[in-house]
């Protein structure tokens, strides 16, 4: 069975956020600074947030719909005919490997196209 994901894991949003701008990232991870502990399992949608500097800090996190929009905008994200895998395609290089949800294939194609110097 698939797995459901509506936003970008913690290690997937460390990643992104070496390559692509963080004002794209729709979410944000909320960490204690002291200890580095996470004050929630579930990020926060930034929108209208004020963020407080003194006690936490922000890991971006990014939506299925924040991937696709720095994605190229021929990116198709296609779902396969026989199981619930999923596969970017893109004109400018595609991601060889079919994964079990969308948001893990989005993430793979941002970072192909980082690797192929395409972002």
């Amino acid at each position: 069975m698939a797995t459901i994901k509506s936003f970008t894991d913690l290690e997937q949003s460390k990643k992104l956020a070496k390559i692509l701008p963080l004002e794209s990232a729709d979410m944000e991870y909320m960490f204690l600074k002291k200890d580095g502990s996470k004050v929630s399992n579930v990020p926060f949608v930034k929108d209208g947030f004020e963020e407080p500097e003194c006690c936490y800090t922000f890991i971006p996190c990014w939506s299925l719909a924040a991937l696709f929009g720095v994605l190229p905008k021929r990116t198709r994200l296609l779902k396969s005919a026989t199981d619930d895998t999923y596969h970017c395609d893109c004109p400018k290089g595609n991601v060889d490997k079919w994964y079990d949800n969308p948001i893990d294939a989005c993430v793979a194609m941002v970072e192909r196209l980082h690797e192929l110097n395409l972002l």
